[in-house]
């Protein structure tokens, strides 16, 4: 299991609500409406952000909006943090699960 991983599982562990799941063939956490919240893509965390969360996100060097593959088109809300952000990885978690939870 890589660090990625390990790290993902102790956070979706410590999300009362939190569901685990999968989304493009990844890991990653449901809320209980059944709308993905983040998810483990390869050395990153990919969170759905908005507003402020967003905005401090993608103003780490390194983080951009997510896109899974390179002819792809972005995808809007998905924030990719990698493993160098680890630390801010669990707010993260917590900030993008209350978020989505929000979404119909």
């Amino acid at each position: 299991m890589t660090r990625t991983e390990e790290l993902f599982h102790e956070i979706a562990e410590s999300l009362p609500e939190a569901k685990k799941s999968k989304m493009f063939g990844a890991i990653c956490v449901k809320a209980p409406n059944g709308k993905a919240a983040f998810m483990a893509w390869k050395d990153n965390l990919v969170f759905k952000l908005e507003g402020e969360a967003q905005k401090e996100a993608l103003s780490l060097d390194g983080c951009e909006v997510f896109r899974p593959m390179p002819e792809r088109p972005p995808m809007g809300g998905w924030i990719r943090v990698p493993v160098d952000y680890e630390n801010k990885w669990p707010a993260l978690a917590a900030k993008s699960l209350a978020y989505v939870k929000t979404l119909k």
